[in-house]
């Protein structure tokens, strides 16, 4: 079977993703293509380099985000000469630019069934895109999925928000749940917070992740301003402008508890010197940074969005807020710092155990393979 994977946004957890199942399909004796842009990240390229040694077919294409009419329709062009030279089997593409581009190619060309993972639909993001251009998003996602022979949610939350958004018929979507593997944050020498001089004897939480709207970094500043959060510490982690954030921390006189650490490559480390990961995203589809958190043995507090619904279970693994705004994530993250220290180490052990049992590379692959069979 010869499947051809296309991306354009290739950072964060959907590029983890892309690595992840590429490789694991390879392992399984597919034929695997990645059509993909480096644009995003620096680091990927070096993800590429590393799936062309390990045999996989790379082909750079160099897809941009915001819709720019000439240079999309000549990757549209790339990509259709790309699919009618590789004739796959599959085309499976991911989030919104590669999946326009790389769903249209393969109709056109008439080579390889259609599968799709949206990692969220664009026309959700009510915080980035004005109301008319997440109506024209929406309706170019319904005429999309009419030709898509699979949809793929990467969290039960998220297929239920596929169905109720009217653009998929429930028929056509699959869950196929993200995956790790959790020795990679398992045994790691935790970082030494002195360096972002922190207070060792004060809690420690984190937000990791690109510092935009979706991740809800100015929630989470927010949340430390509410009545029981005055003793936490924060560490905002992750790449992106700083200003409008670091704005908030002076005019809050919260200077003395937030750091912002920048893009880091210590992940592990960093989840190891933690007491416990804060998510305050707008919108997810299966965060894999609280599944790392949680397989490294930290509570979570997060806001209900798709993914964190189905990883966290309230009062046992960690805290999920009423909604998605800064007082209440602060009222959740209260009730876990008014735990003692013993019974917020319990509520991480439970995560760990339940992340560890639920949420392997394995059963991610595996269910991409009967998501495959099926249309085959």
């Amino acid at each position: 079977m010869r499947v051809l994977h296309v991306m354009e946004a290739t950072i964060g957890g959907t590029r983890r993703h892309l690595v992840d199942v590429v490789r694991g399909l390879k392992g399984r004796g597919l034929d695997l293509h990645v059509a993909a842009s480096t644009l995003r990240d620096p680091g990927f390229p070096g993800d590429l380099d590393a799936l062309e040694n390990e045999g996989v077919g790379v082909h750079r294409i160099q897809m941009v985000r915001a819709i720019s009419p000439a240079r999309d329709y000549g990757d549209y062009r790339r990509l259709c000469a790309l699919v009618r030279e590789l004739q796959p089997d599959i085309v499976h593409t991911h989030s919104s630019k590669a999946g326009v581009l790389g769903r249209r190619a393969s109709l056109a060309t008439g080579f390889g069934k259609r599968v799709h993972t949206p990692h969220t639909f664009a026309f959700l993001f009510e915080a980035q895109f004005s109301a008319w251009k997440r109506r024209m998003f929406r309706a170019l996602e319904a005429r999309l999925a009419q030709d898509t022979d699979r949809m793929i949610a990467v969290s039960p939350s998220e297929a239920a928000t596929m169905v109720e958004s009217g653009v998929v018929p429930s028929d056509r979507v699959r869950v196929v749940t993200n995956g790790i593997d959790p020795s990679r944050v398992q045994g790691v020498a935790p970082l030494d917070l002195a360096q972002f001089d922190l207070d060792p004897a004060r809690p420690t939480a984190a937000v990791i992740g690109l510092l935009y709207e979706g991740k809800g970094q100015d929630l989470a500043l927010d949340a430390l301003r509410q009545p029981g959060c005055e003793a936490l510490q924060l560490l905002i982690v992750g790449p992106g402008s700083q200003d409008a954030l670091a704005a908030s921390v002076r005019e809050w006189g919260l200077t003395d508890r937030v750091r912002f650490t920048g893009p880091r490559d210590d992940v592990p480390a960093i989840l190891g010197a933690l007491d416990l990961l804060l998510l305050p995203s707008r919108w997810e589809g299966m965060p894999y940074i609280v599944m790392e958190a949680m397989a490294a043995g930290l509570p979570v507090v997060a806001t209900p969005v798709d993914g964190a619904r189905d990883l966290i279970v309230d009062g046992e693994t960690g805290a999920l807020a009423e909604g998605i705004a800064g007082q209440a994530l602060g009222r959740a993250l209260a009730r876990v710092l008014a735990m003692d220290p013993a019974a917020r180490v319990g509520l991480g052990r439970a995560g760990c155990e339940r992340a560890t049992r639920m949420f392997g590379l394995e059963p991610m692959i595996t269910g991409l393979l009967d998501v495959y069979g099926e249309i085959l």
